[in-house]
């Protein structure tokens, strides 16, 4: 792993902490409040998991073979083709446009469909995993 991604997920939780701070300050909404928890729950798990990367070396070990894997690569492509990779992108990024647009009832119907195909994604990974 990268020094980059640990500063990078420093970064997350610092924008994640500004987002909450203005949701309770009262100068964002509810939406803004909740993406900054997200990115801090998100940057704080990543940023452990860099840790115990860095001073484990049974852990490192098994990940990088996790990760260079064979086989887990065509599992986790097949996974990606099923679950349509273009879908979660552009969801993903209507669900933040319209919610800039103030258009909450899209931008809600974009995120729960990134929610379901994410979902899906997993089950069929579950599926592969098995299979092959």
């Amino acid at each position: 792993m990268r020094k980059e991604k640990f500063f990078i997920n420093i970064f997350w939780v610092v924008i994640g902490v500004v987002l909450l701070g203005c949701g309770i300050a009262g100068i964002v909404d509810y939406f803004w409040s909740g993406m900054g928890g997200a990115l801090i729950g998100v940057g704080v798990i990543q940023i452990i998991k860099y840790i115990k990367y860095c001073k484990n070396p049974e852990y490192r070990e098994k990940m990088e073979i996790e990760r260079n894997d064979e086989r887990n690569k065509f599992i986790g492509g097949r996974a990606w083709a099923w679950a349509g990779y273009f879908y979660v992108m552009i969801n993903a990024v209507g669900t933040i446009a319209f919610k800039i647009m103030e258009n909450d009832h899209l931008s809600q119907y974009c995120a729960y469909s990134v929610c379901i195909i994410l979902v899906l994604y997993w089950l069929s990974f579950l599926f592969l995993r098995k299979k092959y």
